[in-house]
């Protein structure tokens, strides 16, 4: 086991003991708190895949997390008016019948976007990857059958079988669950061929194509699977918040869930836990004194791109190759 993977399990298990730590102390706050960080670093190890691995800087992830929050909202609408869907298929409250929609869904969305986007690089591919997530931003807005750019209320949160998910600390631990599932699938993906042949093309797509692997097809399933577990945390923080609006599919939440990424960490395994730790508590510490506590994030930033490029998880674990 390498220092990386060991501090990594580390800041798995210090989110684990937040919560009960805090349920201790009778501050169930916090418990939330501890459910949004592992919402977003979910969200952002499945930019990761794309990102870290496949050097796809995508300025339009957000498109992926709405998917997953409106796949949330509108299923739950229908289930509790009891109209059915396009189709004459029924709505449902129940979590993974949400999740699975929400991710299929995007993954056909990631798919046509891909199609189109993937044949660029560099700045362009940013760009394309922008100008689809706001197409889908404004057409949400648009959508007045499902609140226009009021958004959706979710009035009682989603289902789990066996579980009181009205419980803060048993909805942390399915968003906790979820996120170690999902930092295990890009772990599992960094090691394997496929991950070795993504990381290849990132540093040299010519050399990929020369001894027989198609870079376009390789991205192609790493954006894919990328967007698939974005709109998993997506499905999360719409039931987070018991509400979705157009503004999940924003430039500003693509925007950051990349700060999450290079605070933490590009292509470390907990990078985005790490990040999305320094974020949310810095947005609670400093949320209450000032409006413009971001301008402080950005120095942060600055300093990390500038002086720590490996973000918190190389500060801590030094510049050792990636375990």
């Amino acid at each position: 086991m390498t220092r990386e993977t060991a501090i990594s399990i580390l800041f798995v298990l210090a989110l684990l003991a937040a919560p009960f730590a805090a349920q201790a102390m009778g501050e169930p706050f916090y418990i939330t708190l501890a459910t949004r960080i592992a919402i977003l670093a979910l969200a952002a190890t499945g930019l990761n895949i794309a990102l870290g691995l496949g050097g796809l800087v995508s300025f339009g992830h957000a498109a992926f997390f709405g998917i997953g929050g409106y796949a949330a909202g509108i299923l739950v609408t229908h289930a509790f008016n009891g109209e059915p869907l396009l189709g004459g298929l029924p709505g449902t409250n129940q979590m993974i019948v949400i999740w699975i929609t929400g991710a299929l869904v995007a993954g056909l969305v990631a798919a046509l976007i891909g199609l189109i986007s993937l044949r660029t690089s560099g700045v362009y591919f940013i760009m394309i990857t922008l100008a689809f997530a706001q197409m889908i931003y404004y057409f949400a807005i648009s959508w007045p059958a499902y609140g226009g750019e009021d958004g959706l209320s979710i009035y009682v949160r989603n289902a789990f079988p066996g579980v009181n998910t009205l419980a803060p600390m048993s909805f942390f631990l399915i968003c906790f669950v979820l996120l170690a599932a999902g930092l295990v699938l890009f772990a599992l993906i960094r090691a394997s061929r496929f991950g070795a042949a993504l990381q290849a093309g990132r540093q040299n797509e010519t050399r990929l194509a020369a001894v027989g692997i198609g870079p376009f097809r390789i991205r192609l399933v790493a954006f894919v699977l990328s967007a698939m577990v974005t709109a998993v945390a997506g499905a999360l923080f719409a039931d987070l918040n018991r509400f979705v609006s157009p503004s999940m599919f924003s430039w500003h939440m693509s925007g950051e869930l990349i700060v999450l990424i290079i605070l933490g960490g590009v292509g470390r395994l907990a990078g985005p836990l790490a990040g999305a730790v320094v974020y949310v508590l810095f947005e609670f510490a400093l949320g209450g004194v000032t409006e413009h506590w971001q301008l402080f994030l950005g120095l942060i930033l600055l300093a990390v791109v500038l002086f720590a490029r490996g973000g918190v998880m190389g500060l801590v674990a030094g510049r050792a190759r990636h375990g």
